[in-house]
């Protein structure tokens, strides 16, 4: 199996440099970002991200707007929202949104792992889903 294409898009950066060591250390590639809009930017730039862990509480554009955000641009790329706990009913509205799941802080990496891994198998099986459906469209217009 493909090791994901993550990225962690938090205003802690002693958490998210942590994070992405850790990461690398369990073979996922992990890009960073400090702000929502950062993360918007940087999606730009890396439209093959599989997964994206996204805080909910930041300055300026927070998890949630960031979320629509990244839903409108990336529907497959799939999200999972890190909250502490006085934000879970944002974490919920993001499940509403799209969100793959949310993670309360601080995180146990083994658990955020097996999330990220399995949210990217999510996004891997939509878009083979979509190759086959579109090979079965060609397909159909030269059967015809």
């Amino acid at each position: 199996m493909t090791a994901p294409f993550i990225m962690l898009v938090d205003d802690e950066a002693d958490f998210v440099e942590t994070m992405v060591k850790r990461l690398g250390k369990r073979n996922i590639t992990a890009i960073k970002a400090f702000s929502g809009e950062e993360g918007l930017e940087t999606l730009k730039t890396n439209m093959m991200l599989d997964v994206i862990v996204l805080d909910v509480k930041m300055p300026g554009m927070d998890g949630i707007e960031a979320l629509r955000e990244i839903k409108k641009t990336s529907p497959l790329t799939e999200v999972i929202m890190l909250t502490a706990h006085a934000t879970v009913e944002s974490a919920i509205d993001g499940m509403k949104l799209g969100a793959y799941d949310y993670m309360m802080k601080p995180c146990d990496i083994d658990m955020l792992v097996g999330k990220v891994t399995e949210a990217a198998q999510k996004k891997w099986d939509h878009e083979e889903k979509i190759k086959d459906a579109r090979a079965k469209e060609i397909m159909s217009r030269y059967e015809q």
